[in-house]
């Protein structure tokens, strides 16, 4: 494996994928980053056997083939690069080693063999398949995702509930997050695919990840959905997770109905004042 890119490509990628890597990991093959050269084409590759990212960037490549090395260590080196800078970065078959050139650098990196790296997604057939905008994705996880528990004890609470349901004889995709004090809901129009969808709980990790690729989404958000797991694809970029498997309790019931009581005001005024 040889190849040639730029160093702000590089970095943009790796800064996207190595958040997913844990800093302490039992199985040290989850510390580390694949990297496989097809082409002209790098894919980057990473988990933590919940949440898998898969990105690809364009990469000038004088031979093909893949390996893993550790994805922080790879990150920081590249980070400390000039801004301009290329970098050229191979391997051998069966070498146990990565270099990494760049100008007057060299580095050496240890490799794991790329038939140790768990495989998430690949083989998974998805249910049910819908399309948001990127600006509604990202309203409805800002809108909910503040009240997501962190009480590990009551795991189904730890994430985002999202299911189809009706408003007012409308259907809609309604979000809910609550940790037992607080509780926040959020609906839109139910995209098209979507309806008699599973209701699923996504993960904290992964819905903080989704949320930070987003910033740099174009306008069009494929989600697939199966039982266990929810994919997010968009660009070159896709993000896989496990759902938490539990019931998320009956929201509905905690909140008021016929309240006589209401009280209108300016968000930024309210906001303002407290």
């Amino acid at each position: 494996m040889k190849f040639t890119i730029n160093r702000a490509d590089l970095l943009r990628s790796l800064n996207h994928v190595h958040s997913v890597v844990e800093r302490r990991n039992t199985i040290p093959i989850l510390a580390n980053v694949m990297l496989r050269v097809e082409k002209d084409s790098l894919s980057l590759t990473t988990t933590d056997m919940d949440l898998e990212i898969v990105e690809s960037v364009a990469a000038k490549a004088s031979a093909t083939g893949a390996t893993t090395v550790p994805a922080h260590t790879l990150y920081d080196i590249v980070r400390k690069l000039e801004d301009d800078a290329m970098v050229e970065i191979s391997s051998t078959a069966g070498d146990t080693t990565l270099l990494v050139k760049s100008g007057k650098s060299a580095f050496r990196l240890g490799c794991l063999p790329t038939e140790d790296f768990p495989k998430m997604g690949s083989s998974e057939k998805f249910s049910y398949s819908f399309a948001l905008s990127a600006d509604d994705l990202r309203t409805l996880i800002d809108r909910t995702r503040f009240a997501i528990s962190n009480e590990e004890t009551r795991y189904y609470l730890n994430g985002i509930y999202l299911h189809a349901a009706e408003s007012g004889g409308v259907p809609v995709l309604r979000a809910v997050a609550t940790d037992g004090h607080r509780l926040a809901r959020f609906e839109m129009p139910l995209p098209d695919g979507a309806k008699d969808m599973l209701g699923v709980i996504i993960p904290r990790k992964a819905v903080n990840e989704i949320r930070k690729l987003i910033d740099e989404a174009g306008d069009t958000i494929e989600i697939s959905l199966s039982e266990n797991k929810m994919k997010f694809s968009f660009d070159h970029i896709s993000l896989t997770t496990k759902l938490i498997d539990g019931t998320f309790p009956d929201y509905d019931r905690v909140i008021p109905k016929n309240n006589e009581k209401m009280l209108e005001v300016d968000p930024a005024i309210f906001a303002l004042a407290v």
